[in-house]
């Protein structure tokens, strides 16, 4: 039968190319439909035409190329929801976008979504909402079961489903995205639900120890923060340096996009709760040491509030205001019913018309004041520098944008500002070139055009205060994730697709990955006793990365149980990470003989290569043990090995963490201790106990002293060496089986070996 024949009537080819194909089922287990099978007698993947619908996922995961899919996806028709307000908006502050007005509706779209089995999506999301699981419940007619699954990561679903850009997150994320077409509407059926369920309050859990946080910062960071500290019975005091608290949630977004109903809805809950709001108290550099004298742990949210500026001759003029105030003003005035007085001045000049705000930007602030202008009787112009099809805005906001009337005019930048009549009156323009996404827009030579103006706005985003940022050594961290990804990201097939055009060609894996890093970034203290989330600790971010960094550093408070007075005495680590670097195999023999120690104690333990050991680890435990081997010569220089170093100098600072060492030696271990300890509190982590171990201390004759070190370690023999347990019968056989001779590739050399 030819190609188009079969296409015609299956819809979709499956080719499995057997000579590429080695079995390794990938395919078979990601396969949402049960499409692929392994057939027994060559065992290689085998595919079922009829059951396929084309979503690629075996062509993205399959490690060795061997699939082949051809033909349409049957995805289904995307459900699509036209603004409710595509012509004159002025004066008007309702909401602009529609959601499902049916439950009927809403089920429908859940009906396209696949339930992979390793779904991308929820890896795009920075939350990591089980979005398969609250759809699944969406599609059954469970509202209340979609609500409960979506609060165990989210506190704002609410909000971040009608703030958040899901075309670079789970939408962009979404299977069907990856594969060339349009995603399930993740955003609108998460909108559903919290319209229609409402968002349950923190419930106090009962905590005895009565834990006292201070949160700076009301934003979503903030309130991230404090649903998860309240909710588990901890003492919560915000501070917050507005006369309100919300952030930008507050006054950075328009109730036209986001109600002021819904956008008040976690202050209110958290108010009731029992959170301590303490508005008009700016917290400085200077502050940060009385705080964490008046409480046992602090976590920095402030936000990303002082808005970025062209500097530009007349950039002082009266008439010239920055974003953030011209949003508040606006804001308010919409909402009780008011025009702006200036612009009411300017409209009663003789001959006037509508005032014209030139609005510097066209991103998405740009894009908020700009319709915050139309509806208060403006006719706001938008000026960008970038040529349209690299912008970083919305799409979705630019057409609803012009649709309302905005001007906006790319590939436009302002030269200077002139005065007339006591006030800007004149904006010189000038129009540039890029070619290049990555390119810098150039300047084209020439004089210009001049452009009446009335107002002019700063609207090209935000930055954070750089005096807290210079109390916060290493912020803003890069979104980057170092290194080649883990084979649990490699084979989800995120990373498969550089630039799905739904997500408008930017990389959604890398991007993904990034936050990932951001968030782990967010569960380790930067000072004593101190987290940060949110734009303080990565810069301007989005609502929903800002909410789940703050639940991370609010979950890494409460596992850690920092008190003024330092821990109580006698306090066992109960989550412990051993990372070794081992080329011989004693080390790892040490390390996995510790980490038994300690797991026969009570801890849970984690046993990784420090290659594996990265910063969502870190972030895990509350003890850090660390293993090398001594590399080098006896007679020269002799330490940890270069992997070792390597990974210490990697390390991000680590206030506070307690660590323990060891290394293993087959001569002498010389200094190698004393160099792995200026390592670790150089950056800033507190070395508990350390040891060293020969070759006979990992025979079950020794055990007694990797015993006495992991009781040390953990801090439950206040200093001294406990008395060693004797192991249980099967433990013997354990060490007799781990203590067998290695061989090393320098055992002959007179160096230090692998030990």
């Amino acid at each position: 039968m030819a190609l188009a024949d079969l296409l015609e009537r299956t819809g979709c080819h499956v080719t499995v190319l057997a000579d590429r194909c080695a079995g390794c089922q990938e395919c078979v287990v990601r396969c949402p439909t049960g499409a692929l099978h392994i057939e027994p007698e060559r065992w290689v993947a085998r595919a079922d035409d009829a059951a396929c619908v084309g979503c690629r996922q075996c062509v993205q995961t399959c490690p060795f190329s061997a699939i082949v899919v051809e033909g349409p996806l049957r995805a289904g028709q995307r459900a699509s929801l036209p603004p409710l307000h595509p012509g004159s908006t002025e004066g008007g502050t309702s909401e602009v976008r529609p959601g499902f007005s049916s439950l009927a509706e809403a089920q429908a779209e859940a009906a396209r979504c696949l339930q992979c089995p390793d779904p991308t999506c929820v890896r795009g999301c920075p939350a990591h909402n089980d979005i398969p699981g609250f759809i699944a419940a969406v599609a059954g007619g469970d509202l209340e079961g979609a609500q409960e699954i979506l609060r165990r990561t989210t506190v704002m679903p609410d909000i971040c489903s009608r703030v958040c850009d899901q075309a670079l997150q789970c939408e962009g994320a979404c299977t069907w995205s990856l594969a060339g077409g349009t995603p399930v509407a993740i955003g609108l059926l998460e909108r559903f639900v919290a319209d229609n369920v409402p968002v349950p309050p923190p419930a106090a859990g009962p905590d005895g120890s009565k834990l006292s946080v201070a949160v700076v910062g009301s934003g979503p960071a903030g309130i991230g923060a404090a649903f998860e500290l309240v909710a588990s019975g901890a003492q919560v005091t915000v501070y917050e340096a507005d006369d309100e608290p919300g952030g930008l949630l507050r006054w950075g977004i328009p109730a036209f996009t986001l109600p002021l109903e819904v956008s008040g809805r976690p202050w209110r809950q958290l108010l009731q709760a029992g959170v301590s709001l303490r508005c008009g108290a700016k917290v400085g550099p200077e502050d940060l040491d009385e705080l964490l004298q008046q409480h046992d742990a602090l976590v920095l949210c402030h936000g990303a509030g002082l808005p970025l500026s062209l500097p530009v001759p007349g950039a002082g003029l009266p008439g010239v205001e920055d974003a953030t105030s011209f949003l508040k003003r606006g804001k308010a005035a919409l909402v009780e019913g008011k025009a702006l007085p200036d612009f009411v001045e300017l409209a009663a000049r003789p001959g006037a018309g509508r005032p014209v705000v030139l609005v510097v930007g066209a991103g998405n602030t740009a894009m908020d004041v700009a319709r915050t202008a139309r509806r208060l009787g403006a006719r706001p112009i938008c000026v960008d520098w970038m040529d349209r099809r690299f912008a970083p805005v919305r799409p979705d906001e630019l057409e609803e944008a012009e649709a309302e009337g905005v001007e906006v005019r790319f590939s436009t930048t302002l030269r200077a500002l002139q005065e007339l009549d006591g006030r800007v009156g004149r904006a010189l323009l000038a129009r540039t070139a890029q070619h290049r996404a990555d390119e810098r827009p150039q300047v084209e030579k020439g004089p210009g055009d001049w452009q009446a103006v009335d107002a002019v706005v700063m609207a090209m985003g935000y930055r954070t205060d750089p005096a807290l940022a210079s109390a916060l050594p290493g912020t803003p961290l890069r979104r980057e994730a170092p290194g080649l990804a883990d084979r649990r990201w490699q084979a989800s097939g995120i990373l498969a697709v550089t630039s799905p055009r739904f997500a408008r060609g930017r990389p959604v894996g890398q991007l993904a990955l990034g936050r990932e890093s951001a968030l782990a970034a967010a569960g380790l203290p930067l000072r004593e006793r101190t987290w940060v989330a949110g734009d303080a600790l990565v810069g301007p971010s989005t609502v929903v990365e800002a909410m789940a960094q703050g639940r991370r550093a609010a979950q890494a408070v409460l596992r850690s149980q920092p008190r003024r007075a330092g821990p109580p005495g006698g306090l066992r680590a109960s989550r412990v990470l051993v990372a070794y670097e081992s080329r011989g195999g004693h080390t790892r023999q040490a390390a996995e003989l510790v980490s038994r120690e300690l797991a026969a104690s009570g801890a849970t333990v984690a046993t990784l290569p420090l290659e594996r050991a990265g910063l969502a680890e870190l972030a895990d435990c509350d003890l850090l043990v660390v293993g090398t081997w001594v590399e080098g010569l006896v007679l020269a220089r002799v330490g940890p090995a270069k992997a070792t170093r390597r990974w210490l100098a990697g390390l991000p600072l680590l206030p506070g963490k307690s660590v323990a060492i060891f290394c293993t030696y087959g001569v002498s271990p010389k200094a190698t201790l004393a160099l792995m300890r200026r390592a670790l509190e150089a950056k800033a982590a507190t070395v508990t106990c350390e040891a060293a171990f020969g070759h006979r201390d990992l025979s079950e004759a020794g055990l007694a002293k990797l015993a006495a070190f992991a009781h040390q370690a953990q801090g439950s023999g206040h200093g001294q060496l406990p008395e060693h347990r004797q192991p249980p019968e099967h433990q013997g056989a354990y060490v007799r089986a781990l203590s067998a001779p290695v061989s090393s590739p320098m055992a002959s050399a007179p160096a230090a070996d692998d030990a």
